[in-house]
């Protein structure tokens, strides 16, 4: 039997090791920035056109390379930093496999300028496809010039997997953020398309946070600093206050290098444990230095994944430092639980009552400690007292005011309102089993429960409605709608809002900015990323414009990674989370009952966008149940 087994030639294993390096632009720029760093450059410039596809280059003013190195760097498992196997458990530097340019060089058409310093001529050297195309002596900068071009020209099945422009560009801004981030001292640019995107000097972490993000964060950061004989920890972390939706400014680095811990990341989390909203993320970057032979950074292509000798040691030092940090800068927020915001944005004017003992109050679900306070509640001096109870008959003074409550349970319960809607044409609604009452049974069978839940009598018991999932859900198919026909209407703000986004956040609303129109947003570039917010959708037209931009984004970032839904379902499903009524706010009885016809007006009334469930029946013989002997 003949022999089967070949040794491939390198231009097919070079397109092999490809496969795993070289996954999209943003890996290009990768691992050229990298090289950058560790050639000891104090300025790196990167130009990108088309997302990365025609054109990555990326340009320093390190040490440079002679005409002999410049050619074998292309070459597999050609590197400068390591020399011996123990070497691997002493790296500093960034790369160390060479692997990169031989990757790259692959999977695309390369060119690279270099000189070193005090070198008179430069060396310019072409390859495509693995095959060296040219080679000739050139006059270039100190430094090292490397463009990309035409990346996955040789192999159309990958290239027909990248995305559209708007994410690829996102995943480089991500790159590159996370390398500026980690080298504040050195000066970077990015240029998309001739457009600048980043400018950043060389400074101090602080000043590089607030230059990748905006000038919001300089308020927010709180710095953070431990030194053990084992570990040192240094960086900012942010305020609870300031958390966000989604995880995407949280960075750890170890040793420079970034990396993706779960692990170190619910240290974090524990840290901050009863300060934040939940399922919110807060703000951090932490700098992590560690000895390197107490870590293994060869678990990954891509670097980005980490053992530690002894993890448990890591994580208490960790969570410690940010308790630390918390308790120094007074992040933690001092609650009063004797005050219950929900009320207070029903108050129209102070009320005076007499003394009396402070009631029980409830605490505060919705976490409007952490915000700062508006000037309508901090005119409400006296607010509490509408809580407190009377003195009692007894010692009530003539004429004086009797008690004002802002809820008046009688008048709703007995005041018979009706509300436009195909329901009240029918005598009983059937849905899910169970028949809703509509008419006047309706209002003495339909009541709140601690500002979460609507119970409603039905035939065969009870139904609890979860007012925010089936809010969620009368939305969603109310902006679903309107995306598919173009039928939005448009509050216009008779005081426009600026608001100033990252350049994450700008890339994802170009991405999402036709869907976003479509929803009924009037919105103008106002230069940079600023963007002018002219008006509103006309059915959130009460809502802070810029919040309710700023949510509609950070939700998209969490939906964005669904690749089952469209781009239609994704703004509509995102806009609807941000903008559903919370628990904690206080209902009328007309309320109540326009979001139980407008539910059952549904085409899937039973479960939220997200697959929760919105109400749940408890029938009369589980009721019977619970009061058998």
């Amino acid at each position: 039997m003949a022999d089967i087994i070949r040794l491939l030639p390198d231009a097919i294993a070079n397109q092999i090791a490809a496969g795993e390096v070289v996954q999209r632009p943003a890996s290009i720029v990768k691992e050229l920035m990298e090289n950058s760093i560790d050639a000891g450059s104090s300025r790196v410039q990167v130009l990108i056109r088309e997302a990365g596809k025609v054109l990555v280059q990326v340009i320093d003013n390190g040490k440079g390379m002679s005409e002999t190195d410049a050619r074998m760097s292309f070459e597999r498992h050609a590197t400068s930093k390591i020399r011996t196997a123990d070497d691997l458990f002493a790296i500093r530097t960034m790369g160390f496999r060479g692997e990169a340019l031989a990757s790259i060089a692959a999977v695309a058409q390369v060119e690279m300028k270099t000189r070193q310093q005090g070198a008179e001529l430069g060396v310019r050297i072409c390859v495509e496809g693995s095959e060296v195309k040219e080679q000739e002596p050139v006059v270039a900068p100190e430094g090292t010039s490397i463009a990309v071009k035409n990346l996955f020209y040789n192999v159309p099945a990958r290239r027909n997997f990248l995305k559209s422009n708007p994410v690829e560009m996102r995943h480089i801004v991500e790159e590159f953020q996370r390398i500026a981030l980690a080298h504040p001292e050195v000066a970077f640019s990015l240029h998309q398309n001739d457009l600048e995107t980043y400018q950043l000097t060389a400074g101090k972490l602080s000043q590089r946070i607030v230059q990748l993000f905006t000038k919001n964060h300089q308020e927010q950061m709180a710095p953070c600093r431990e030194e053990t004989p084992h570990l040192k920890i240094w960086g900012y972390i942010g305020k609870p206050e300031f958390s966000k939706k989604t995880r995407g400014e949280q960075y750890f680095f170890v040793n420079e290098r970034y990396i993706k811990s779960n692990y170190l990341h619910h240290a974090m989390m524990s840290a901050y444990e009863g300060l934040l909203q939940a399922d919110t993320y807060p703000f951090y970057v932490l700098f992590l230095e560690i000895d390197p032979r107490q870590i293994d950074i060869n678990v990954h292509p891509t670097k980005t994944e980490i053992k530690f000798a002894d993890e448990r040691t890591v994580y208490a030092i960790v969570q410690s430092a940010v308790r630390q940090a918390i308790g120094t800068h007074n992040l933690t927020p001092s609650l009063d639980f004797d005050q219950d915001v929900n009320f207070t944005s029903r108050l129209a004017a102070t009320v005076n009552i007499p003394d009396a003992a402070a009631s029980a109050g409830r605490p505060d679900r919705s976490w409007e400690h952490f915000r700062q306070s508006s000037p309508q509640q901090q005119n409400l001096a006296n607010w509490e007292q509408l809580f407190e109870g009377s003195k009692g008959a007894a010692g009530a003074a003539a004429g004086e005011r009797p008690p004002q409550t802002i809820i008046q349970p009688s008048r709703a319960f007995t005041q018979q309102v009706t509300v436009e809607s195909a329901a009240n044409q029918l005598k009983s609604t059937e849905s899910a089993g169970g028949v809703y009452e509509t008419g006047t049974d309706l209002q003495q069978s339909v009541f709140q429960l601690h500002g979460r839940y609507i119970i409603c009598q039905v035939k065969s018991g009870m139904m609890f409605i979860d007012q925010e999932a089936a809010h969620q859900r009368i939305l969603y198919e109310k902006f679903l709608k309107q995306l598919q026909h173009g039928s939005a209407a448009s509050q216009q703000s008779l005081f426009p809002q600026q608001l100033q986004l990252s350049r994450q956040d700008m890339e994802l609303f170009q991405e999402y900015e036709e869907e976003i129109r479509s929803l009924g947003f009037e919105l103008s570039h106002f230069g940079g990323d600023s963007l002018v917010i002219q008006g509103v959708p006309a059915d959130l037209a009460g809502a802070d414009s810029q919040r309710l931009l700023e949510g509609l984004l950070e939700q998209l970032k969490h939906h964005r990674t669904d690749i089952s839904l469209g781009k239609r379902e994704q703004t509509a499903r995102a806009l609807a989370q941000r903008a559903a009524l919370r628990w904690g706010q206080r209902l009328e009885l007309t309320e109540m009952r326009s979001l139980i016809d407008q539910l059952f007006a549904c085409q899937t009334p039973a479960y939220t966008p997200d697959g929760r469930q919105t109400f749940r029946l408890l029938e009369l013989d589980k009721v019977a149940e619970l009061f058998k002997q």
